[in-house]
């Protein structure tokens, strides 16, 4: 028993099936675990103070970039997983979208809900592998080397003071 598994036994949490959730309930999980990768995706390409990192994190985690994301990965998605972003999508949320796009936000819920269920399917790998080829055309960079040193190896977002 490993990570998350552990600690969901440990607090009675019952197994959730991913197919059986609501397009909603998935991206309520999809946001936890994408925000999660992308922290980790900062943390690992340069060393910068908790603070930068906080913002390059939130340029990320935003519905507008998150739309832009699914349109990156959107001719890398298989049928199935197609299927689960539509369910998101198309789900009827009772929030309207803060500041966004109404078409961003269901986009970025879309691929919230995706994200959701590749986690809850265990499909680790899958979600690696779509992050890794979409995060870099999103923030037009390709992932450094890993032996590069941390402070040439830092993600731009623009202009930082």
């Amino acid at each position: 028993m490993e990570g998350f598994e552990l600690i969901g036994k440990t607090f009675g949490a019952r197994a959730l099936d991913a197919d059986e959730l609501s397009g909603l309930t998935l991206a309520y999980i999809g946001d936890a675990v994408f925000e999660l990768a992308v922290r980790m995706y900062m943390s690992a390409h340069g060393s910068r103070q908790v603070n930068r990192l906080h913002k390059h994190v939130t340029a990320v985690v935003n519905a507008g970039a998150q739309s832009d994301l699914y349109r990156i990965l959107e001719p890398q998605l298989r049928p199935e997983e197609e299927m689960i972003f539509r369910r998101g999508r198309n789900s009827k949320t009772i929030t309207a979208a803060k500041n966004q796009k109404i078409t961003d936000y269901r986009r970025a819920t879309g691929l919230e809900a995706l994200m959701g269920w590749l986690y809850l399917k265990e499909r680790y790998d899958r979600i690696a592998e779509l992050l890794s080829y979409g995060l870099p055309r999103l923030l037009q960079e390709t992932p450094p080397a890993e032996d590069a040193g941390a402070e040439e190896t830092g993600v731009s977002l623009g202009a930082e003071a």
